[in-house]
């Protein structure tokens, strides 16, 4: 293949494309806002799942690199009441299909597979065009232009390659995390590290809920649920990290000091991340020369499938382009084509989750799509 790919994006799924680009002898060049790698913080831990995230990381051919960077020991999870009463518990026993790695580790393990001068910092996209007959203009914040005649948007939930074809546009969910950290837990927060125990906790009561995870380190990364508006949210001052987290503890009042201590213990500000996502049935008709991946394409509220499955857009993407050397339409057709109902299931599955996770019977209602999950593992 010829063609050389313009990828907008250096998240998870572009990098990942990328790589698999490279591995096809495919040229590509990324292009990122962020200045450097290190610019912002790349979020916490991910579960890859063996059965998309594992299969990007294969096609990528980095799975000894990949194995290298899990945290043993973190598949462990368990679920709390508000009282901190496990209610449910799982061990790591090393056979589950979901390993956990850092995020920015794992970023880290992509950008070092390809070539040095791939990734293009600080091109912040302001805008896109058409060109006709397959070419598009991409405008960076700077003034700058590039031309090329294969986009992939890989740029997230606020796309600026997504309106080349579709208006749609992600309408906020109704829930929101707050998210924040507690560093060296097992010396300055003991109760809250036993909380947590060695992997994943979630402890859940009508209305609201507290998922941590054990990160590397001895930190435990918090994030807070709340079903609340926007309006809500907005009459907070998250500036004032303080106030902010007294607000947000308040909503937590009669809990366990131990699940609190996870809020007003915090060592880092209290940062609100809202929850927003595109139509379920997202879709469009085939433009020439341009498609998308992850969260561009099919973004959700989290349901611990989107990093896998921008990863495995991005390598079902880099295949196909492969497969079709001198037909760049019929890659991009057939990629879109396995890529609109796959996406469209996982989305359809979050439907109804806030029941689960917050309705009158909750934290019962976890326990028991917990409990029936383990129950089918063990009859197959």
């Amino acid at each position: 293949m010829r063609t050389p790919v313009t990828i907008i994006g250096a998240g998870l799924g572009g990098l990942t494309l990328a790589r698999v680009l490279h591995v096809h002898g495919i040229p590509a060049t990324v292009y990122e806002a962020e200045a450097s790698p290190m610019a912002r913080a790349q979020g916490g831990m991910l579960d890859i799942h063996d059965y998309n995230g594992q299969l990007a990381v294969r096609a990528a051919d980095l799975m000894d690199e990949f194995r290298g960077l899990v945290l043993e020991g973190r598949q462990a999870m368990r679920v709390l009441d508000r009282e901190g009463t496990v209610l449910f518990e799982r061990a790591d026993d090393g056979t589950g299909g979901r390993p956990e790695v850092q995020r920015g580790e794992l970023r880290r393990m992509l950008l070092d597979s390809l070539p040095a001068d791939t990734v293009r910092w600080g091109h912040k996209v302001s805008g896109t065009r058409a060109l006709g007959e397959g070419g598009h203009e991409v405008t960076f914040a700077d003034g700058s232009t590039v031309v090329t005649s294969l986009l992939v948007g890989a740029d997230g939930a606020w796309s600026r390659v997504r309106p080349l074809l579709s208006a749609a546009i992600p309408e906020y969910t109704g829930v929101s995390f707050v998210e924040t950290y507690l560093y060296d837990a097992e010396t300055l927060h003991p109760a809250a590290a036993k909380a947590v125990g060695g992997g994943s906790m979630m402890a859940h009561a009508p209305g609201r809920a507290i998922h941590a995870h054990r990160e590397s380190g001895d930190t435990l990364h918090t994030y807070v649920l709340l079903p609340r508006s926007q309006d809500w949210f907005a009459e907070i001052d998250f500036t004032d990290a303080a106030a902010a987290t007294a607000r947000i503890a308040r909503e937590f009042d009669g809990w366990a000091p131990e699940l609190t201590a996870l809020i007003s213990d915090g060592d880092t500000p209290p940062v609100l991340r809202p929850h927003h996502a595109l139509p379920i049935e997202h879709r469009w008709d085939r433009v020439p020369g341009v498609t998308l991946v992850g969260d561009a394409a099919h973004l959700t509220a989290p349901n611990g499938e989107g990093a896998n499955l921008a990863m495995l857009d991005g390598a079902e993407l880099g295949k196909a382009l492969a497969a079709h050397p001198d037909d760049v339409e019929a890659a991009l057709a057939e990629y879109e084509r396995a890529m609109f109902p796959r996406s469209a299931e996982v989305a359809a599955e979050g439907v109804g989750s806030d029941e689960l996770m917050f309705g009158d019977d909750a934290p019962h209602t976890l326990v028991r799509m917990f409990s029936e999950f383990i129950g089918r593992e063990r009859a197959q």
